[in-house]
């Protein structure tokens, strides 16, 4: 008798086991026809932000997602210098991201062309399927190099911990930035989650980059499946994915590179090569007697720095630094000879979660202006690293012996401010968000004359 208790026991928890699991997958499965039974649609416009287009005076790219594509299959943003009177039309792309799930939504772009400058615009991106709330931007004042505009830079802020974003948007809003540089790694990482990750990242830099234009370069940490994520969601002139570009803006002729094309050779070489040629190119137009008078300044920012004196084992603090040298034995396609030879006055990078001001170097050597001036007319490019923005990997630890040729280094985090005040001045400065947004360093770099290093 007790035998065959046992045995009723044991089929009844079986059977209620397996009408449990069959409750389950009847339970995901009506989830997942749920939105199929009552037609739901994600044709709701999100993650909204802008670029300059290929002319930085007239032309704004707005970028936006949505889950679905609409029926009508249109791309719109609505825009007015006080109203919502003008249409622009663009086009989306579907991306798939790479991760298992191959989750897909649909990119749009739109440029914005023939705008005024020094005017304010409003602005709401969508179809009639649905809209964005409605943002707005300011133009810059003049396509001629004779304004200062200043900008907020930095990089490796991710989705978590990142500290500064709450004071970025504060600043962005009360209209103190003309534009923003974020210097590689996004979000750590744009694919985590099968991209969600990289969506939530997206949504909460809305509120700076939907008011201003956020420009970009890639990092490490958006490798996977060859950058697609960062390729596919960000719109940078220049037609290269957003790997490679540059841009005019007042007396600052500024040029964007991927560090990453030295690292990641399983892509294969010919990015490599195709953007040290770019870059050349680039820098002899911007050399060229008329554009190097109209705008002196060049300056040049990329994710891994070929300096730091930071406690790993990072490429950067090693001698022979890829981007710094080239490939090695063979030292092709090394980049601080091109810095050196078109006068470079300033390399900005990140990767480095500190910030490090460098005394203006080349080679491993201090090239100061001066004793009492070190930035005043200085013979070597100035080398700023900036990746303090906060991200889930925490700060970087420092050597505890630092180089002579570190001028400034700081674990807090923060951020880097820049006003380029004229054709001589330039003023540089770093927010620690540690400090509650005090200013902990400062400097600026004067130079009476600009051009190759060997000829001042």
């Amino acid at each position: 008798m007790a035998n065959l208790t046992l045995l009723f026991l044991t089929l009844t928890l079986c059977v209620a086991s397996t009408v449990q699991r069959q409750l389950v997958l009847e339970d995901i499965n009506g989830k997942q026809n749920l939105e199929k039974d009552l037609n739901i649609v994600h044709y709701q416009p999100e993650q909204v932000h802008l670029a300059f287009g290929e002319s930085t005076a007239s032309e704004i790219v707005v970028t936006w997602s949505t889950r679905e594509l609409p029926p009508s299959a249109e791309s719109i943003v609505e825009y007015g210098l006080t109203d919502l009177k003008q249409r622009a039309y663009g086009k989306a792309i579907r991306f798939v991201d790479g991760g298992p799930k191959q989750m897909s939504q649909y990119i749009h772009r739109v440029t914005l062309s023939e705008l005024k400058p020094n005017s304010s615009y409003v602005y709401h991106c969508g179809s009639e399927y649905g809209w964005s709330a409605k943002y707005q931007f300011r133009t810059i004042p003049s396509a001629d190099s004779n304004w200062s505009p200043s900008l907020a830079i930095y990089g490796d802020m991710g989705n978590e911990n990142a500290q500064s974003l709450a004071r970025l948007q504060r600043e962005t809003q009360l209209g103190m930035y003309d534009a923003i540089i974020h210097v590689g790694d996004f979000a750590y990482d744009m694919n985590t989650k099968d991209a969600r990750v990289g969506d939530e990242f997206m949504r909460q830099i809305e509120t700076v980059a939907a008011y201003l234009p956020y420009m970009v370069v890639p990092g490490n940490h958006e490798e996977k499946f060859n950058f697609s994520n960062y390729r596919a969601r960000f719109s940078m002139p220049g037609g290269t994915e957003n790997l490679f570009y540059s841009f005019d803006l007042g007396p600052v002729h500024f040029i964007g590179i991927s560090t990453e094309v030295y690292y990641f050779l399983n892509y294969g070489l010919k990015t490599l090569v195709f953007q040290y040629e770019w870059l050349k190119r680039d820098l002899e137009t911007a050399n060229q007697p008329e554009n190097r008078a109209k705008r002196p300044w060049i300056i040049i920012y990329g994710h891994r720095p070929m300096y730091c004196s930071n406690e790993n084992d990072n490429d950067c603090t090693h001698s022979e630094t890829l981007t710094r040298v080239g490939w090695p034995f063979v030292h092709m396609f090394g980049l601080e000879p091109l810095l050196y030879e078109y006068g470079v006055d300033v390399a900005i990078w990140a990767h480095e979660h500190s910030y490090e001001r460098l005394w203006p170097i080349y080679d491993y050597k201090v090239r100061n202006g001066s004793l009492g001036s070190p930035y005043e007319n200085p013979r070597a490019p100035v080398h700023i690293i900036t990746g303090s923005a906060g991200c889930k990997e925490g700060r970087e630890p420092f050597k505890g012996k630092i180089p002579e040729w570190s001028a400034f280094h700081s674990q807090d985090y923060g951020y880097t401010r820049l006003k380029a005040h004229n054709a001589t001045h330039l003023y540089f400065e770093q927010v620690s968000d540690d400090q509650g947004g005090a200013i902990i360093d400062n400097f600026w770099l004067i130079k009476a004359q600009h051009g190759a290093y060997s000829e001042l």
